[in-house]
């Protein structure tokens, strides 16, 4: 199986790599339009801040490439916000996958949001075998709001999109990368689409 994951100057790529190992896998870190078409998954990871990361896949032209990808994605935490319409993240267009826009959490919160956090409300098959109340890591400012496209919601002061599912793409605002067991779970379900 040839993973991809798109490499764009996101953070977080080294410990996806270490995961997907861990489940007996090799995953290439590639930003060539040809070996993302052709690769069988691809994971569009996110560490860092809306605006500049929309201007490196822009430059690069992957903002036209990732929407019309037919295989299996998965966007983390910001690549999941950058597949939604918009951001207020510096006021960002994004790539529209996700009909919902990113929205910071108000100033009555605490942000970022850092830590463990119950997902519940698993509507899709990234989440065979995951109970309900399982426990995943987070790290957010922003957040997109419960909509017909999300599959699963946390909660912080109230409900939010947990991650979102539309066809072929799939989003989960934390890093299954760093959720332990559960994470680990999540991403095989995610290679075994």
């Amino acid at each position: 199986m040839k993973i991809v994951i798109i490499n764009y100057g996101a953070g977080n790529i080294q410990s996806i790599k270490f995961a997907i190992k861990r489940l007996g896998h090799e995953a290439i870190l590639s930003d060539n339009v040809e070996e993302i078409l052709n690769a069988d998954k691809v994971i569009f990871p996110g560490v860092g801040e809306a605006s500049s990361a929309m201007d490196k896949l822009r430059s690069s032209g992957l903002d036209a490439l990732i929407p019309i990808l037919k295989q299996p994605v998965l966007g983390i935490c910001l690549g999941m916000q950058l597949m939604c319409n918009k951001s207020e993240e510096g006021n960002t267009k994004g790539l529209g996958i996700f009909d919902l826009d990113v929205v910071k959490f108000p100033e009555s919160v605490k942000v970022p949001q850092i830590g463990w956090n119950e997902i519940t409300g698993l509507q899709s098959n990234l989440f065979s075998d995951i109970a309900e109340k399982s426990h995943i890591y987070l790290v957010h400012s922003y957040y997109a709001p419960i909509g017909d496209e999300t599959i699963a919601e946390s909660e912080y002061a109230f409900p939010y999109s947990a991650a979102l599912g539309k066809d072929n793409f799939y989003g989960t605002q934390f890093h299954p990368e760093k959720s332990s067991d559960v994470g680990a779970k999540i991403l095989q379900n995610f290679l075994e689409m």
